[in-house]
């Protein structure tokens, strides 16, 4: 019998075989994409093909074998690295109430039940390290750190937790105790040798308490320790740059050109946090003081092309030096090329973006409309007035209503990835708006392709007020009174648009529709036989006066007419039947910037209901004594409300512009008519509303009306003396206060002054404050 060896033994020899475990599908694609690394170059480093590395990743084919034991080691690779940038480790967290078995299994090394939405999804956060193996993880079980699956081996049961070790922050001067360290060092958690991987069990779900809901700002905060903008001026010495950043910091810049400048910037540790957990993180701003863009070699603004830049063009040409050397260095610019405010990136490589915002003032980024920068400040002053706005309602893409139609979008991101049978696909997100299309005829603007064939009389008309009562209409115990006092209303359009229901799909025409308040869209009603009193203006028409005929309303201004008594029978429609409050994230955003901004400015919330005086005094002295930085914010944040809802119906630009021809706006998700009507409408309504029952308890008419103030005859030069009924006591209808929505003291003059203006056909709200509300933006 020949010495062979055992077969049983040889295999028994070998040891046991177990594969090696991997992460879930999904936690493998956010290694990866949080990386930086594409598809391709992950597959080809594995030695696969594209598509069989996307069938590992989705999950639709389990690797085996070496390759298996590659991937994972990968993966480990990548886990490793990708910690919060910290100088210290993470505390542990204190233990989670034990719920079920399957919290118990995940407290000593079984599978766990990931914490998730009301509406499933996973809870994930900054990496952190793992409870169990401390190395990181974004998701989270019972609040804690923990990955998914078998993906990492339990802790030991007794002696210290895993010691991790990560990269310290940019260079910094003027923060005592801060180590400088290169920002693109990359971390690595200090992983017990011996320890093994815990087999995947199914696990029951947790009858936990409900996940804690999600804080994108707080849970991105980490990967941005510098702040969202930087200002850049000429470093003290003379030599170089530094970064004015938002809490007072200064970093040095070792960059001379705008090429290394954008490299810089990006591993610097500046950016900002995704606004939702579908949307993106912001990209870093980049503001450039006159004198640091001219250490950058750019050129001033000018009136010619000899190497100045041209306001009548928008942008550097092409061929200017430094566009050149930017594209050389792989850099790309947007359509609108190096400007004002201009973005600067690299093609994108996978999920990661490479791109850098710059402001430019020098060419009057700065005095567009809505940013009302104080004359004279420094870099550090600057950096606290932008950082400050940026932190409470975004970082500044460019005009303030830019900004907040970008507010919008990232607060509801018209999609996110879903997972499919075939792998990743994009997938509306729940309440948001998804697609571009076109608006119906009636609703849409003179040079849409859409109304080149309407009647002229049939179009929505809808724009805030411009109404002067008649003289005829203005009795003379009105006029006897002294004066004439304005009330202003906080922020109308932003307090209209809370909770509004919008719309989100196309119009739908119908004939003879039976009318739904709950439906948006335009109804062809007829209000014209409507008896309203005179001294009111009517609520129909953009300028107060009585409809002559059929015309069209949105849903806003047809419920209004049904609660008036008015007879409501509409004629035909172009209807939204999906629907939602679209804007309530933006107007719940926007409302907690108003008020904080308020509050700095030394103006509580209650102070107006509880001291309506002082409430008056403090507004009084707001433009003399309020911090300037504060009423620049102030002022920026009312502007990017107002300026928002006007960019749902940006109109075309440019003198070559035809009627007809399509726009780059109208490919915008966001664009849509119908919603800046309807928020206008809801606003107008609200006002209507408040005179008329104003006047039902104190007989008060107003005699005119500018979009948001109403101007009254006043027996006194106070708000109060307006306010104050037939016994005395405050009305309720029009309540003092800084809360959108509520009023405030806009101005007063004479009675005399007023009748003399409207004698003239000019519009008493327009300069009952003293200067032009309309030239101010107001």
């Amino acid at each position: 019998m020949t010495d062979t060896p055992d077969p049983i033994d040889a295999l028994l020899g070998a040891g046991p075989r177990r594969p090696v475990a991997l992460p879930e599908p999904a936690e493998r694609e956010w290694l990866r994409t949080e990386y930086g690394l594409t598809k391709a170059e992950t597959a080809k480093a594995l030695g696969i093909s594209t598509s069989t590395f996307t069938a590992w990743e989705s999950g639709q084919r389990d690797p085996q074998g070496e390759g298996r034991a590659a991937y994972a080691k990968l993966l480990d690779g990548m886990a490793a690295r990708l910690l919060p940038s910290d100088s210290q480790p993470a505390p542990a967290p204190a233990p989670a109430p034990v719920q079920n078995a399957a919290v118990t299994s995940a407290a000593f090394g079984g599978a766990a039940e990931l914490d998730r939405t009301p509406s499933g999804e996973l809870v994930a956060g900054p990496a952190q390290p793992c409870v169990r193996c401390g190395r990181p993880t974004p998701y989270r079980s019972a609040g804690r750190p923990m990955h998914m699956g078998g993906f990492c081996a339990p802790a030991p049961a007794t002696g210290p937790a895993p010691v991790t070790a990560a990269a310290a922050p940019a260079p910094v001067h003027g923060a005592p105790g801060r180590r400088p360290a290169p920002a693109s060092a990359p971390a690595r958690s200090a992983r017990p040798a011996s320890a093994s991987r815990a087999s995947a069990r199914p696990a029951r779900k947790a009858a936990s308490s409900p996940a804690p809901a999600y804080d994108a700002r707080a849970a991105a905060a980490e990967k941005f320790p510098n702040g969202p903008l930087a200002v850049l001026a000429p470093a003290p010495s003379g030599r170089g740059l530094t970064a004015h950043l938002v809490d007072g910091r200064v970093l040095d810049v070792p960059a001379g050109t705008l090429a290394e400048l954008t490299e810089w910037t990006l591993t610097a540790g500046m950016g900002e946090p995704r606004l939702h957990k579908h949307g993106k993180d912001g990209d870093p701003l980049i503001v450039l003081t006159d004198t640091a863009a001219a250490l950058l070699g750019l050129p001033p603004m000018g009136s010619d092309a000899d190497g100045h830049f041209e306001r009548r063009l928008g942008r550097l040409p092409d061929t200017h030096k430094t566009v050149k050397a930017l594209t050389k260095a792989g850099w790309q610019l947007t359509q609108r090329g190096f400007g004002p405010w201009a973005r600067v990136y690299r093609t994108p490589d996978g999920a990661k973006r490479a791109c850098v915002q710059y402001c430019i003032p020098a060419w009057a980024a700065l005095t567009s409309a809505g940013w009302s920068i104080p004359d004279g400040l420094d870099a550090p002053a600057l950096a606290a007035l932008l950082g400050g706005y940026a932190e409470r309602v975004m970082t500044p893409r460019g005009s303030t209503a830019v900004t907040g139609l970008s507010l919008m979008e990232a607060l509801r991101p018209p999609t996110r990835a879903v997972r499919t049978e075939s792998g990743w696909t994009s997938g509306a997100v729940e309440g948001s708006r998804t697609f571009a299309f076109d608006p119906a005829p009636p609703e849409a603007p003179a040079e849409h392709p859409v109304a080149q064939d309407r009647d002229p009389g049939d179009v929505l008309m809808t724009e805030a007020w411009d109404w002067i009562r008649p003289v005829e209409a203005i009795g003379e115990a009105e006029r006897a009174l002294p004066h004439v006092v304005g009330l202003d209303i906080n922020t109308a359009f932003l307090a209209a648009a809370g909770r509004l229901n919008m719309a989100l799909s196309e119009p739908v025409h119908e004939l003879n529709p039976v009318f739904d308040p709950k439906i948006p869209g335009s109804w062809k009603c007829d209000f014209s036989a409507a008896r309203l009193d005179p001294r009111l203006p009517n609520p129909f028409t953009p300028d107060g006066l009585p409809p002559t005929g059929p015309a069209w309303y949105t849903t806003a201004k047809v419920a209004y007419a049904r609660e008036l008594g008015l007879t409501v029978a509409p004629m035909e429609g172009w209807l939204r039947h999906e629907s939602g409050p679209w804007l309530d994230p933006w107007h719940k955003h926007l409302r907690a910037a108003y008020l904080t901004t308020m509050e700095r400015l030394g103006v509580p919330l209650d102070l107006g209901e509880k001291d309506p005086q002082a409430f008056l005094e403090v507004m009084a002295g707001l433009r003399e004594f309020g911090d300037p930085v504060e009423l620049a914010i102030l002022a920026a944040v009312k502007a990017t409300a107002k300026g928002g809802v006007g960019k749902l119906r940006e109109r075309p630009r440019g003198a070559s512009y035809r009627p007809g021809q399509r726009w780059p706006a109208l490919e915008r998700p966001t664009w849509d008519p119908l919603n800046r009507a309807l928020i206008i409408d809801t606003a107008t309504v609200n006002q209507h509303r408040k005179i008329r029952r104003h006047a039902e308890a104190t007989g008060r008419f107003p005699i005119a009306i500018l979009s948001d103030c109403t101007v009254y005859p006043s027996p006194g030069p106070s708000a109060l003396d307006l306010l104050r009924g037939p016994d005395g006591a405050l009305t309720t209808v029009w309540r003092l206060g800084i809360s959108p929505g509520l009023c405030k003291h806009e101005g007063t003059q004479t009675m005399d002054w007023a009748m003399e203006l409207i004698a003239d056909d000019t519009n008493p709200g327009r300069h009952i404050k003293g200067g032009d509300a309309v030239a101010e933006g107001e």
